[in-house]
């Protein structure tokens, strides 16, 4: 007997060990997330599954480059169960991790991902290939697209102010901006040196996670009132050539016409709502001819700036002694002035020799068009009849060549500072003062004398108990103390009361919460009221609330009012609910069907035995 005991124990440890090894293995698979349409231009959700592991791995995108991959995140869905079986506990650990991608297909029809290698603790693994299709979105004349450049041709470096306005006539929902040239590595972004105060940040698509500043208003397009969205950016060249900005697009649903759809709740009733359609609207390719820098005649002092700009400088005060701080300002102008640079005073031989200059320097500022410097300087000698030109080297592109603009000297009245000896320190009328004290023949005298100006300072705490003065020191710190004692006496309660009262606030607090539910958006309603419903029972009926599931109502519902009905019709609208969430089936939730579940609501209470 003993034996076949040990024998059948080795058998589960040896299937127990199996099992771990099973659970050990490593495997990994790609799958797109199809929850919705794919359109030409739109990016869509690429998923990398790793089953067995927790961490991410090494993945090769070449074989996905030319649908520009673009990393979504990365998280750790890994699970951990525990269950308990004849007072045995079995934990229960699933390794799971996802890498996800955007990518973007600019083609319609059905196209195949091809397998990508994922590297994982030193193994190769290969995904399987994927298919997916692609709709190709209509056209319509109520939306309309361009792209602006401020330059035609430019050189490497130079900030060319690139404008996007998104014309549109109708009411769209769920834009998104497919901007290509946001993903190129040929220029430098930036965001304008001026915002207006009017603009909001907006995400343009998933695939372009930094936001932009867009403006949006009413305006006159091609004959017809449309709605303006518009927005910029600072494009700086890396390199030269011509350079083909490819065509951006916007995709977006456009109401097409209305749809009658038969209500969930009452079968017998139908709704109207707009149909909507995904439509797209592209703009014209743009070119740039982008110049090299000349190499030759490259003034000192040059940083790379490439632009139109502008120095000038003021001095406050102009009239000082020597040592006394005079306020420098130097403003510069262009078009774009976040790659302006503080100008290096020190290199100035005339401004380092005659002038003290402080290592520490203020934060420039931008206002009204010009970036503006700051900084206190000091005339070290009387000789000093002006502040220096401060030179700006940079490239103008008009003109084709190295340009050093300068600021006007501004002319200096430096006297010398006077030497304060002892006696003007002391003053020239130093005397010795009379130490007799006279008293002032009116008001306060200067001396007192006698007994009589002593008071009676000992302490009592008896009188301090009586005093009106000390009473609010012991006063009100007691008052404090009762009241805390009686909030603390009224207020106690036990899980028991707690339960008590949450039961009898159970119903109106889900009357509260399902009115509301009118002011929320249709697609949100279904989810709320089956929330609302699950909290009313689990508050109601000691139940949580979180794992109640629509066949779990109809049991607590016959349970507690005897009435099959009810619950019946009750389970039905939650098993409605959770199935628009699950399964792509639409419930319109109206005043009337909220109404019915407050009075099923209600029925519940009337009838229930708690």
């Amino acid at each position: 007997m003993k034996a076949l005991t040990r024998d059948i124990s080795f058998f589960f440890v040896a299937i127990l060990a199996m099992s771990g090894i099973a659970s050990a293995q490593v495997t990994v698979f790609a799958q797109v997330d199809s929850s919705k349409d794919i359109y030409v231009g739109e990016s869509f959700t690429y998923n990398i599954i790793i089953d067995g592991e927790n961490k991410p791995g090494q993945v090769d995108l070449t074989p996905l480059a030319k649908y520009n991959p673009q990393s979504a995140g990365n998280r750790d869905v890994s699970q951990t169960s525990i269950s308990i079986v004849n007072g045995r506990t079995t934990k229960s650990i699933v390794k799971r991790y996802v890498m996800s991608y955007f990518l973007s297909a600019q083609e319609a029809g059905r196209i195949q991902l091809v397998p990508v290698t994922v590297s994982l603790g030193g193994t190769a693994y290969r995904t399987n290939p994927v298919e997916v299709n692609v709709l190709r979105p209509g056209t319509t004349d109520k939306l309309d697209l361009e792209v602006k450049l401020s330059e035609e041709r430019c050189y490497v470096g130079q900030p060319v102010v690139m404008v996007v306005n998104f014309y549109y006539s109708a009411d769209i929902s769920d834009p998104e901006f497919n901007v290509p040239v946001f993903n190129s590595n040929l220029f430098y972004l930036e965001d304008p040196d001026v915002i207006d105060p009017r603009a909001k940040q907006f995400r343009l698509s998933a695939a372009i996670p930094e936001p932009v500043f867009v403006t949006q208003g009413r305006t006159v397009h091609k004959g017809k009132g449309s709605y303006l969205l518009s927005f910029s950016k600072i494009l700086i060249p890396r390199r030269a050539g011509q350079i083909e900005i490819e065509a951006a697009s916007v995709s977006a649903d456009v109401p097409v016409g209305r749809v009658r759809s038969r209500d969930r709740f009452f079968g017998d009733f139908f709704r109207s709502r707009s149909e909507y359609k995904r439509f797209m609207v592209n703009s014209a390719p743009v070119e740039l001819a982008v110049l090299p820098l000349p190499e030759d005649d490259k003034p000192v002092g040059f940083y790379g700036l490439v632009g139109r700009y502008s120095i000038s400088a003021s001095a406050m005060p102009t009239k000082v002694n020597v040592g006394d701080p005079i306020t420098l300002t130097i403003k510069a102008g262009g078009s774009y002035l976040k790659p302006v640079e503080w100008p290096v005073l020190e290199e100035i031989s005339e401004l380092a020799e005659n002038f003290k200059i402080p290592v520490q320097r203020a934060s420039p500022t931008i206002e009204g068009g010009f970036k503006v410097f700051t900084q206190t300087i000091r005339a070290n000698n009387d000789q000093v009849t002006a502040i220096p030109s401060i030179p700006l080297a940079f490239f103008d592109p008009d003109k084709g060549k190295y340009v050093v603009a300068e600021t006007e000297p501004i002319r200096l009245e430096v006297a010398p500072t006077k030497i304060l000896t002892d006696a003007d320190l002391e003053g020239r009328d130093f005397g010795p003062v009379n130490k007799e004290v006279e008293a002032i023949k009116k008001g306060l005298s200067a001396n007192y004398e006698g007994p009589d100006v002593l008071a009676n300072m000992s302490f009592s705490p008896l009188g301090a108990v009586v005093s009106p003065w000390y009473a609010p020191l012991w006063g009100i710190p007691l008052a404090a103390f009762v009241l805390s004692l009686l909030v603390k006496f009224f207020t106690h309660t036990t899980p028991e009361r707690a339960a008590l009262k949450r039961r009898r606030q159970a119903r109106g607090r889900a009357v509260r919460q399902l009115k509301r539910l009118a002011s929320a958006e249709p697609q949100e309603r279904c989810e709320l009221l089956a929330a609302t419903v699950k909290q009313y029972l689990g508050e109601r009926f000691d139940r949580t609330a979180g794992s109640l599931t629509a066949n779990d109502c109809y049991e607590t519902i016959v349970s507690a009012t005897r009435d099959g009905k009810i619950a019946e019709r009750f389970r039905d609208i939650v098993a409605e609910c959770e199935a628009t969430h699950y399964a792509s089936v639409e419930a319109d939730i109206g005043a009337a069907q909220i109404k019915e579940v407050v009075s099923l609501v209600r029925s519940i209470e009337k009838k229930s035995k708690k």
